[in-house]
Order: C-alpha cells, then structure tokens, then sequence
C-alpha cells in the first residue's frame, strides 16, 4: 500500500491537471472565457438561484380544466362523424368519462357503430387505446375514455407540461433553470438571473393551444349573440373584443406544427409563418380545398388572432398569419408556438424574487464559512498530526476542493447555498479518512511495529471502515437526490460528487507522499507515534 507505483503517481499527476484545467475557467471574466481556445474548457460552475437570484414559481396543472376540454372534445367528434356519415343525432350527453349519443334513427345503429369506432383506431392523441365505443340499449352509443386513460391524465400532463416548459425556459436564454415535480400536480420552477418574473409568468403560463377553424357564415351571429348558438358553433372573440362565429370542429391543431418563425407578408408588415407536418399539411390542404371563398379563424388559446379568406387550395403545408404583431409579440408567439402547447393550464400558486444584492450576501456568507471550516480542519490536523502528516492531509483537501469545482463546471451544476454546506460536510468525510489512517498507523507504531508494516497496517484496516462510511453517506446523498427538490438536490449532488473525490484525494495523496517520504528520508519511526 506505501509503494511508491508509478500508476499512482500518474493517477495523482492527471487529477491535479484535471482539477487545474475545468476549475480553472471559475477565476476568469466571462469576455476571457469567451476568448479562450475552442479547445479548453470554458464553462464554470452556475450558481443557483439563492446565489445568483434570480426568480421562484410554483405552478399548478388544473387537470379539472384538461378533462373537462377533452370531454368537450369527445362530444364533438361524436357530432362531427356522424354528421359526415348522414347519420342524425337527437342528443349527445355528457357523463363521468364519456358522452351518451342517441340516435334519431334506431335502425343507423350498425353505421353509426361502425362510424364511431374509426374514432378508436385513429392517430393523434387521445385517439389509440384510450377510448371505447359502446352499444346502449336500440339507440344509444356511449363513447368514453377507458379507466386507465382518465388515472393517467394527471400523471401525462404534468410530464408534458414540465417538457413544455423547459423548452420555453430555453429560449428565453435563462442558464441552468430548476424544474422539477412537487406531488402529483405542481411544478416548481426557479430561473437564475432571470429577474422579471412578470416575463417569465406570461411565457410559462399562456397555454398556446393553437387551432384552425372555420368561420360559420350560415348562421347570423346576432341569434349566438343573444344566447342561442347553434349545436356546431361557438362564439370566439380577437383581441379587440369583436366576436366571431366559428365552427366547434378543428381542422388543424398547433399538433400538426412543425415550424414557426417571424416573418413579414406582402405588405412588409411583421408576421408569423409556420409549417405543419404531413398528417396536418393533407388536412389542412382537404379543408381549404373545399371552402374556398369562405373565411376561417386561426385561434390562439381562446383568441382569434387572424381571420383571412381562403382564395385557394394551400396544399403546401405551409402559410403566415397575419395581424397587427410588432417584433417582440410576434417573436413571444413564435417561442410559445415552437415550444409546443401545454396539456392543461398551470395556476402560480407562489412566486418569489430573490435579488442579486441577497444573493451576493449570501455568496459571501457561504465563502466565509467555507473559508472558516477549512482553517479549523488544517488548525486540527497540523497540531494533532505534525506537518508532515498534517500538511499531507491539507494538500488532499486541496485536490478535493480542486476536483469538486472542477467537476461541477464540466456538468454544468448549480452551487447553491446548501451545495456550499455539502462542500464544507465533504471536507470534514475526507479529513475523516485521514484520521482513521493516521490514527491505525499510531496504534500500529506504538505496538511496536516497524514504520514500514504501521504505514501498510494504516491503509489496509482503515480502508474497509472508509468504504463503508463513504458508501453510507453515499446512499444518503443519492435518496436525498431522487426524492428532494431545489436546494436539497443541491446539497446532495455536491455531496456525492465530494464522496467520490475525497475517496481519491484523501488516499491516493497520502499514499503517494507518505511512500515518497519513506523513500527520501528512510525514518527510523513514525512521527505520530510519539
């Protein structure tokens, strides 16, 4: 265990240029990080947002609001393929999961069936496995989501939404954003450096639910006005507040988007273009190709943005919408759009702002207690171990710190204020191995043993309890990782990246210089044995 092996040594020479290398980034400007060598490491390590400040949310999905759209929705396309099929409908009743359809005419029953049951074999979502179609009685047919598709809905939406949300979160710019799953309907969500929450509110709330849909011009929309809409139509107004009649039926969902960008029409004016997929640019194409003259809405959760009339078939998949957008609405437009469409709407239950001024405080405090920590662990290791035995153990707290940071910057981590106690606990566990080294060794010196068989008899019987010690902190840290949210996954991630590194310092450096030391100075005793 004390030889000195030419791998060990290599192994330490690698560590210290490693550490060196990725920590180093930490001490420089961003402009001189930027200026380095495409072949260095620029990346330092990313405080978190109780060091940086930066903005706090805690969203709620209402699932109550997604199943009762989808509900809605099952009711419509119970209406809208039947109505293609000729075949008429008394009533559609909505109920726990489903809707109840009755026909107008029993002896339809076989085609209706066999019209609704393409409903269930369908692409898109919600459309597969998920629902069921159901003969009741001479006239009735229930078309309903299965039990397994209402249990999952909570579940699916907050994983989408989350999804959602990162990819809005992106391009705004914001570095390393915090966004996890607290219970079984919220989302947390902390944006370091972001300081205008109201911004990020507006860009992670709107729901962007995108659709196409025609204008009904058979009905006038003075009746709808009046309370009596008829069964297919629903009254949508723009931003001004003027109101529409448009038909129920979506002819193509924000789904079928591929691809938005700012751009301009033929007047030169700011517009949006977009893309939709093959399934979206053939319905798309059919829907325009049969209404031609006739005007449709393109509508933005809940808003008509645009109602232009169609001139021509767009069979190319592809058109820009029109309206009064200045740059910074349309570019908000395009991110929403290109970051896809949250399931469900999201409620702020909290936000909170942490300012930079906090934050710098608490960056400071952290720094001092770093700092404070470290001065009595060297303080305690020179008078209890001497120099050589002492410093030996500094220079391996050393080479931890070196690797942690190192570490975190080539991640990407985020320090926060309890990652800078898990830093300080992270000392104290490698310092530890030190002493149960050193303190075999002194029980080994004093027994009588040759210096030799104490230094062989320190690293041997004292690495079985390090192991063991370091493997339970260990399985803390991960538990803490995988069940914790915000500071306390901060605290963990720093604790395990320092298990692993104070396993390599603490040993591997007292290893190496103690068999130098032996090598060089061939004592008669040991040191600390006296």
């Amino acid at each position: 265990m004390v030889h000195l092996s030419r791998w060990k040594v290599i192994l330490l020479a690698l560590s210290f240029a490693f550490g060196i290398l990725f920590a180093a980034p930490n001490l420089l400007t961003a402009d001189q990080r930027a200026a380095l060598p495409g072949w260095l490491p620029k990346s330092g390590v990313n405080l978190g947002l109780d060091l940086q400040g930066g903005s706090y949310l805690l969203l709620e999905v209402d699932v109550a609001a997604m199943r009762e759209a989808r509900l809605n929705n099952l009711g419509e396309d119970a209406r809208t393929v039947l109505g293609e099929a000729g075949i008429d409908a008394d009533g559609v009743v909505r109920d726990g999961s489903g809707v109840t359809v009755t026909l107008a005419d029993p002896a339809a029953m076989p085609a209706a069936l066999e019209a609704m049951r393409a409903l269930t074999t369908g692409g898109g979502a919600g459309t597969l496995a998920d629902r069921t179609v159901q003969r009741q009685g001479e006239d009735r047919i229930r078309y309903a989501f299965t039990d397994a598709a209402m249990d999952s809905m909570a579940s699916n939406a907050v994983t989408q939404s989350i999804e959602v949300v990162r990819r809005r979160i992106d391009s705004l710019g914001t570095r390393e954003p915090s966004i996890t799953r607290q219970g079984a309907d919220r989302i947390v969500i902390q944006a370091p450096g972001e300081s205008d929450p109201a911004a990020l509110e507006r860009i992670i709330g709107q729901t962007a639910q995108l659709t196409f849909q025609m204008v009904d011009v058979e009905n006038p929309i003075e009746e709808a006005l009046a309370g009596f809409p008829p069964p297919d139509s629903e009254i949508v107004p723009d931003a001004n507040g003027t109101p529409y009649l448009v038909k129920k039926r979506v002819l193509v969902s924000g789904e079928n988007l591929t691809r938005a960008e700012v751009t301009t029409d033929q007047n030169n004016q700011t517009a949006i273009g977009f893309r939709f997929d093959g399934a979206g640019a053939r319905r798309f194409g059919e829907a325009t190709a049969a209404n031609i003259g006739r005007p449709f809405a393109i509508i933005l959760d809940g808003v008509v943005i645009s109602a232009p009339r169609i001139n021509s078939a767009i069979t190319g998949g592809s058109g820009i919408i029109e309206g009064s957008f200045s740059i910074q609405e349309a570019a908000e437009m395009v991110n929403l759009l290109n970051g896809g469409a949250l399931p469900a709407p999201l409620q702020v239950e909290e936000r909170r702002t942490v300012t930079a001024e906090l934050g710098a405080d608490a960056v400071a405090a952290g720094a001092l207690s770093t700092a404070i920590g470290f001065v009595i662990i060297l303080a305690f290791m020179l008078l209890s171990y001497g120099f050589l035995f002492g410093g030996i153990s500094i220079i391996g707290l050393l080479l931890n710190g070196l690797l942690i940071i190192a570490a975190m910057s080539m991640t990407g981590a985020a320090l926060t204020l309890p990652g800078i106690a898990g830093l300080v606990l992270t000392f104290a566990v490698a310092v530890d191995a030190n002493v149960l080294i050193y303190e075999r060794m002194r029980d080994e010196a004093r027994a009588g043993r040759s210096v030799i068989a104490s230094l062989d008899a320190g690293f041997n019987k004292a690495m079985g309890t390090i192991v063991d010690a370091n493997l339970t902190t260990l399985v803390a840290a991960l538990i803490m990782f995988i069940f914790g949210a915000g500071p306390v996954r901060g605290f963990a991630w720093t604790l395990t990246i320092g298990v692993f590194t104070s396993m390599l310092s603490a040993v591997l450096v007292a290893q190496v210089a103690l068999a130098w030391w032996l090598k060089v100075a061939k004592p008669k005793k040991l040191p600390i044995a006296e």
